[in-house]
């Protein structure tokens, strides 16, 4: 069977702006996207059927016989062997919500040809944003176990590193930990391929470090938190995602946030994650065009890509920030920043695309990338989308 991984657009309009620079299967939850939980399943590469301006990076490659998945959700070993006895023609649902058709169509039908199967099991669906740092504490023990399974981790010869739950924690080949403590004993610990934890960290599972991004000297890491490749973080970190290629290298806190990639957080920025009045918290929805409540208590920061914040920012409890956002000054900026703003408290302006553009390129650069023109064509696109919400221009 062929694997393509569909984004239902409601769901796709509930993750923005995560997804506007990615289908909803490149979201990371746990150690992995979820692309690459799919792929280690059923062990073949995923297309995918998203948006048409993100699908020359992100192509569509159907065949006669295809397996359509629901790109929001996460797979177990019980889902697998659902979906490996699914016929064709046939659909699997959750809560009325179709996760997976087998179809020789080039796209999911609108009325399923064969039978339609309801899982009677439970299934992880990341159709919120809130929900990426809500499951990430057993996305990363999920994905821990399909990752390490029959492998043995390298060691720490380190004699001052401190470790607690030791067959719990796995280094792959070239992490590196120096005079930090681990404890694993609430969770498992994964160190990605030539990571570092440096002097002093304190380190609590589940935690994952994604292949070449560091722990800073005397960073505070509370479990549930991932940092994907090539990142850093420092200060004070708690039930986090970092998706990859973003920096939060120095004091400061974040909890129950989600960040973007090639997003910069200066240094001691602060996010609220918890009313003084212990409300619920209510958080921009694309969908709605307004303020959903989340039903939660603790809701910090997503953070779109591209986006950056200056030092000593500080962020209201439930905060969203579009794309290529740059954010600076004192005080409190608005709860809702959309995509191409530039500016705080004090008032936004557009963070024009040719800068916009320059800054990623250059972001890039560091990291021996290049902004292709199929990414430039992706932002130019985000830039008119979000232009809706940047309400200042309507006033010029």
């Amino acid at each position: 069977m062929n694997l393509i991984l569909f984004d239902h657009p409601t769901i796709r309009q509930n993750l923005l702006p995560f997804t506007f620079t990615r289908p909803v299967a490149g979201i990371r939850v746990g150690i992995l996207t979820l692309t690459e939980k799919w792929e280690r399943y059923l062990d073949r590469k995923a297309s995918f059927a998203t948006e048409r301006y993100l699908s020359k990076k992100y192509p569509l490659h159907h065949e006669a016989d295809n397996l359509w998945v629901n790109g929001a959700v996460c797979p177990t070993a019980e889902l697998k062997q659902a979906l490996d006895e699914l016929k064709s023609g046939d659909a699997l649902s959750y809560n009325n919500l179709i996760i997976a058709v087998r179809t020789p169509d080039d796209e999911v039908p609108e009325i399923i040809p064969g039978k339609i199967h309801p899982v009677t099991f439970p299934v992880t669906v990341i159709d919120e944003v809130w929900k990426i740092y809500q499951n990430n504490g057993a996305q990363i023990r999920a994905d821990f176990s399909l990752i390490t399974a029959n492998r043995k981790s390298a060691v720490i010869p380190d004699i001052h590193t401190r470790t607690y739950g030791n067959h719990q924690i796995f280094l792959e080949e070239g992490a590196q930990v120096r005079a930090a403590l681990l404890n694993a004993e609430n969770g498992p610990i994964y160190l990605g391929k030539n990571s570092f934890v440096q002097e002093g960290a304190l380190i609590r599972g589940p935690f994952a470090l994604g292949e070449e991004s560091h722990v800073n000297m005397g960073a505070k890491v509370r479990g549930d938190t991932t940092v994907g490749p090539y990142s850093k973080i420092g200060g004070e970190v708690s039930n986090s995602v970092l998706f990859g290629y973003s920096n939060k290298a120095h004091d400061g806190f974040l909890g129950n946030s989600v960040i973007g990639e090639w997003c910069n957080i200066g240094a001691d920025t602060n996010t609220s994650n918890l009313k003084n009045n212990y409300e619920n918290i209510k958080l921009w929805s694309y969908t709605k065009g307004g303020f959903k409540d989340t039903g939660l208590m603790f809701c910090g920061l997503m953070f779109g890509d591209h986006s950056k914040c200056g030092i000593n920012t500080m962020f209201n409890s439930g905060t969203v920030v579009g794309v290529s956002a740059s954010i600076f000054g004192d005080g409190y900026p608005r709860n809702f920043i959309p995509s191409f703003a530039w500016g705080g408290a004090a008032g936004f302006t557009t963070y024009q695309l040719a800068k916009a553009l320059d800054t990623a390129g250059k972001a890039m650069a560091r990291r021996n990338l290049v902004l292709s023109d199929v990414d430039k064509e992706i932002l130019h696109t985000v830039f008119d989308q979000s232009a809706q919400y940047r309400v200042w221009e309507k006033k010029a």
